[in-house]
C-alpha cells in the first residue's frame, strides 16, 4: 500500500471518496483546517479539493483513526505537535493545554498530513559521490518539506543494495513508511530499529550491528549532535538530513555551526526546487 492510500484511509468518508479517484502522485500534503476548505499541497501550492468545509469533528476523527482510537497512547507524540502512523506524519495545530496539566491539545484547529513516497532514481546523479564518501559524513539539506526524507530513503536503498552495511533508527517510521510491517524498500543490507529516538537508537545500532554507515533523519538537537560525534569517533560513516537551504544558512544557527565545525561532514547535498523539478547539488564542506 502506498503512502497516498494510507493517508486516504485516515480521512473522513466524504473527503476520502472525493480523493479516491484523483491522481495523488504529485500530492505532497493534505491539509485540513477547521471551518475552511480542505486543500492539497502540490509543487508548493495549495489547492482546494472540496467545497465542504472542515469541521472540528473531522479533525478529531483523523486523530482517532491515526491513534487506533487511543489518543492517550500517543500523548507523548502529540506533545511534540505531530502524530505518525504508517509513515504518514500528521502535524497538529490548535489550542494547547497548560504545561502543568501534562500538555497536549485542548482543541485541534488544523492538520497537515505529509504523504511519504518512494521515488526511485532521484539519487542517481549523486550516488558516485555518496559511495566515495560512505565512510565519511554527508548531509542532505533543504528547508522543511523540501524532500529530505524522500531523498534519504532512496540513498539508503541504493547504497545498501550496492553492498554498504547500513543501520537506521527510524524514530517516526517515516523512512520505512510502516509501523513495523511491510513498508518501503530500504535495501538488502539495511538493519532497521523502530520504537526509540534516533540519537539513542543510533548508538544502540553502533554497538550491536557493526554498521559501515548510520543514517539519521533530521539532526536537530544537542543529543543528536553528541550521537553523531560518537558514531564518527568509531569510524562509522554518517548520512543525515538537516533543515537548511545550504551550508551558509547552517552557519547562522549555533547547533548547525557546531555540527559543521566538528569536521565530521565533508559533503552536502543541497535540494532545490519543488516536486518533480527538484535538483540535487553537491557541495564540498571545508574541514
Amino acid at each position: 500500500m502506498d503512502g497516498w492510500t494510507r493517508a486516504l484511509r485516515l480521512l473522513p468518508e466524504a473527503y476520502r471518496i472525493k480523493l479516491e479517484q484523483a491522481d495523488g502522485s504529485a500530492v505532497e500534503e493534505i491539509r485540513l483546517r477547521s471551518h475552511r476548505q480542505p486543500t492539497l499541497l502540490i509543487c508548493g501550492k495549495e489547492q482546494a479539493f472540496s467545497d465542504r468545509l472542515c469541521r472540528e469533528e473531522d479533525l478529531q476523527l483523523v486523530l482517532e483513526k491515526a491513534s487506533g482510537a487511543s489518543l492517550h497512547a500517543v500523548a507523548d507524540m502529540l506533545k511534540e505537535g505531530y502524530l505518525s502512523v504508517n509513515g504518514v506524519r500528521i502535524g497538529v495545530c490548535g489550542t494547547l493545554l497548560p504545561s502543568d496539566t501534562g500538555g497536549g491539545f485542548r482543541r485541534v484547529s488544523s492538520l497537515c498530513m505529509r504523504i511519504p513516497r518512494e521515488c526511485r532514481g532521484i539519487a542517481r546523479g549523486i550516488l558516485p559521490a555518496l559511495r566515495e564518501n560512505s565512510r565519511g559524513g554527508t548531509l542532505l539539506l533543504s528547508p522543511p518539506g523540501g524532500g529530505k526524507t524522500t531523498l534519504l530513503r532512496e540513498c539508503v536503498r541504493c547504497l545498501s543494495d550496492g553492498g554498504v552495511r547500513i543501520s537506521v533508527a527510524d524514530e517516526r517510521r517515516e523512512l520505512l513508511g510502516s509501523d513495523g510491517g511491510e513498508g518501503f524498500d530500504l535495501g538488502c543490507h539495511t538493519d532497521l530499529l523502530l520504537g526509540c529516538g534516533k540519537a539513542e537508537g543510533s548508538i544502540r545500532l553502533l554497538r550491536s550491528m557493526n554498521p559501515q554507515l548510520i543514517a539519521m533523519d533530521e539532526v536537530s538537537s544537542p543529543r543528536d549532535l553528541e550521537a553523531v560525534r560518537q558514531i564518527a569517533g568509531c569510524g562509522v560513516g554518517i548520512l543525515a538530513t538537516a533543515h537548511a537551504s545550504d551550508p551558509a544558512e547552517m552557519q547562522r544557527r549555533p547547533l548547525y555551526r557546531e555540527l559543521l565545525s566538528s569536521g565530521i561532514f565533508s559533503l552536502a547535498v543541497c535540494i532545490q526546487g519543488q516536486g518533480s523539478e527538484r535538483r540535487y547539488t553537491l557541495q564540498r564542506l571545508e574541514t
